[in-house]
């Protein structure tokens, strides 16, 4: 059943362009598929989560990790009675603005772009369901409803001070009401990405040996889970061990979002969607121990991981890769493939237009690609050489 402040497909604010809707799916579920089918969709597969993608098939990949974002989603919405749909939509859709090479990549392109707009992932995943996905014959982007595009774009929470562009751009077309917090969907989906990062990065960093079980004993959630799989399973071989005890730290982390926003919703009087916009403040939290917990978690995973020499050095080069092939497409626009001549051509003289236009064919590439395309266009050697 349902919860009153829930997002209704019977009440949602429809698409720019309208559309018949399907007989047999919701607005949202519509959504989701159109999502599921987009080509930046696809090439999340080939995209960084912390690993380059080719470093080895087990690591987390933007794609898979936006898979289980939108599982740890599903079973929070349906467990605080929201549109699990909406919820599933967002959450697939909240990375496809990433570049190649995870958050190494968006620095990287960030400052090359600063003197034309900067670069900002999340405003990129609304250029690219609005304008930058172009398979439909009545419109360009997805045509995603007004409730999934909030959601994407407000993934951090309200949107204010300066916008980045690509986000100005099509808010100036469609007011997505920036200034506001989204639907609860939105938030739950937020947290699920918190949810599946803090869990899959531990598991990642074990695998790639850049610290043990040991290492990790002593933190918040961790210690608690591996002492309790000792308990009740002496002897367990380390593998399954190491999955049992953080397969607890999760289900942790989801039971205390679903047992601290019960109580929120509840107690905000929230009784329609827009109430739980206007409320002022999130209404889908951590508890505040859950909270600091998972800052010691964090600051462990930056210094250990997200910062750890190995890691460190393949950022230094994966950051080179971006400095090299953005400066010759603006000096070379001729160089990118022939589907992108027609927005080269329009561009003309104006240097921000054409800088916008590099900037989003480089962050529509795979990892394997930008490397590709350096190595045939720059040269230089291979990655972590």
């Amino acid at each position: 059943m349902r919860a009153p402040f829930a997002s209704r497909p019977d009440l949602a604010r429809g698409r720019r362009v309208p559309e018949d809707e399907s007989s047999f799916r919701s607005c949202f579920q519509r959504d989701r598929d159109r999502i599921i089918h987009a080509s930046a969709f696809r090439r999340l597969k080939h995209k960084t989560q912390v690993f380059v993608e080719h470093e080895g098939d087990y690591y987390r990949t933007r794609l898979t990790h936006s898979i289980e974002v939108a599982q740890v989603a599903r079973t929070i919405a349906g467990a605080l009675g929201l549109n699990d749909e909406l919820t599933e939509a967002v959450a697939l859709a909240h990375d496809l603005g990433h570049p190649p090479f995870g958050h190494t990549g968006e620095d990287a392109l960030h400052a090359l772009m600063q003197p034309y707009g900067g670069f900002d992932h999340n405003a990129q995943a609304i250029k690219i369901v609005t304008a930058l996905e172009q398979h439909y014959a009545g419109f360009d982007g997805l045509n995603l409803t007004w409730e999934t595009l909030e959601g994407i774009a407000k993934h951090n929470g309200p949107v204010t001070g300066t916008l980045p562009h690509a986000l100005a751009d099509y808010n100036a077309l469609h007011d997505l009401e920036l200034h506001t917090h989204a639907s609860a969907e939105a938030q739950v989906a937020a947290l699920s990405d918190d949810i599946a990062y803090n869990n899959h990065d531990l598991h990642d960093g074990l695998r790639a040996g850049l610290f043990t079980e040991g290492d990790i004993a002593a933190l918040p959630l961790v210690g608690a889970a591996f002492a309790e799989v000792d308990s009740l399973h002496p002897g367990l071989d380390p593998y399954r061990r190491r999955h049992e005890a953080l397969r607890r730290v999760f289900g942790m982390m989801v039971a205390d979002v679903i047992e601290t926003s019960r109580t929120l919703l509840t107690t905000s009087g929230a009784q329609s969607v827009e109430d739980v916009r206007h409320f002022g403040a999130p209404l889908i939290r951590f508890s505040d121990t859950m909270w600091r917990d998972l800052g010691a978690i964090r600051r462990f995973l930056f210094t250990q991981m997200y910062r750890a020499p190995a890691v460190m050095k393949i950022r230094a080069d994966v950051t080179g890769v971006v400095e090299g092939l953005f400066p010759l497409f603006l000096s070379q626009p001729a160089l990118m493939p022939a589907d992108w001549a027609k927005a080269i051509a329009a561009a003309g003289s104006d240097r921000t237009m054409l800088a916008r236009i590099v900037a989003d064919y480089i962050a529509g590439m795979t990892d394997r690609f930008a490397l590709q395309e350096h190595a045939r266009l720059i040269g230089g050697g291979a990655v972590g050489d």
